[in-house]
């Protein structure tokens, strides 16, 4: 009878512990930028909440949250995400955060980018001078953000270029093998200053609108998934719109340089 009671005792912790772990699907450059390293502290301190974090591309991302495997995401394709919204996949979507992309490359420059009136302009140069670029390849939204400034640039990047490499990877595989290949590699601001293996390597190109990059969180819909915790992923939404988390982000420095600018706004 005793050790029946205290098995029944263990089970209810264990259904009380597991109350209070989500699961959040990030990208990979939410993670290399590593501010995730002082959001998930802050939020089990305040919220007792674990969240255990799923580090993918926006892509990937967006199909954990379909199948259900995760209770939020906090992704960066604005696109991808209302049509993953209006597609009744996910609940709502909030936004958190920006930052911006910006190109990486040789300190060379043998594409002179960085006097280019603009990204398209930017990535015409590259095409041009057949120089290595290093292409995520992996439907992130990085990724897709590359894509479009290479449409935009008349770029067609299913042709056959012998310049062009895709390495399907996330930031920060594609930015050692930028280093790797003396490449040029589109990256969000955040990863690029994380990034330890800079030899080599310097930002080129940076501050035309089309390089603005957004971060929004969004519940998985719990009426297409039952089992997932929606009242933990509002719970952990309303903390991440709260003024604490925006102390965190907009603090949140490496040499003096500030990574992410908070821009929620109440609902």
């Amino acid at each position: 009878m005793i050790r029946l009671l205290w098995a029944v005792i263990a089970l209810v912790w264990a259904q009380i512990a597991a109350a209070d772990t989500m699961r959040l699907a990030v990208t990979t450059s939410f993670e290399n930028s590593g501010l995730a390293d002082v959001l998930v502290p802050a939020i089990k301190e305040d919220l007792d909440l674990d969240v255990q974090l799923l580090v993918v591309g926006t892509g990937q991302a967006l199909r954990l949250g379909q199948s259900g495997d995760v209770d939020a995401i906090l992704v960066h394709s604005k696109t991808a995400e209302i049509d993953f919204v209006t597609q009744g996949h996910g609940s709502h979507r909030r936004e958190i955060m920006y930052n911006d992309f910006v190109v990486i490359g040789p300190v060379a420059d043998a594409a002179s980018i960085s006097g280019a009136s603009g990204a398209e302009d930017a990535f015409a140069r590259i095409a041009v001078a057949q120089v290595p670029f290093v292409s995520r390849g992996d439907n992130s939204g990085t990724h897709k953000a590359e894509l479009a400034i290479w449409q935009r640039a008349g770029i067609d990047t299913n042709a056959t270029l012998e310049w062009y490499q895709s390495v399907g990877a996330g930031m920060g595989a594609a930015l050692n093998t930028a280093a790797g290949l003396n490449a040029y590699v589109l990256s969000d601001r955040a990863s690029w200053l994380n990034f330890g293996n800079k030899d080599g390597l310097a930002l080129l190109y940076s501050g035309d609108p089309a390089l603005f990059n957004q971060y929004a969180f969004i519940a998985v819909n719990p009426s297409k998934n039952a089992h997932v915790r929606n009242d933990l992923a509002i719970l952990l939404e309303t903390w991440l719109t709260s003024t604490r988390a925006a102390d965190l982000i907009n603090a949140y420095t490496i040499n003096d340089e500030t990574l992410f600018v908070f821009n929620a706004t109440p609902q």
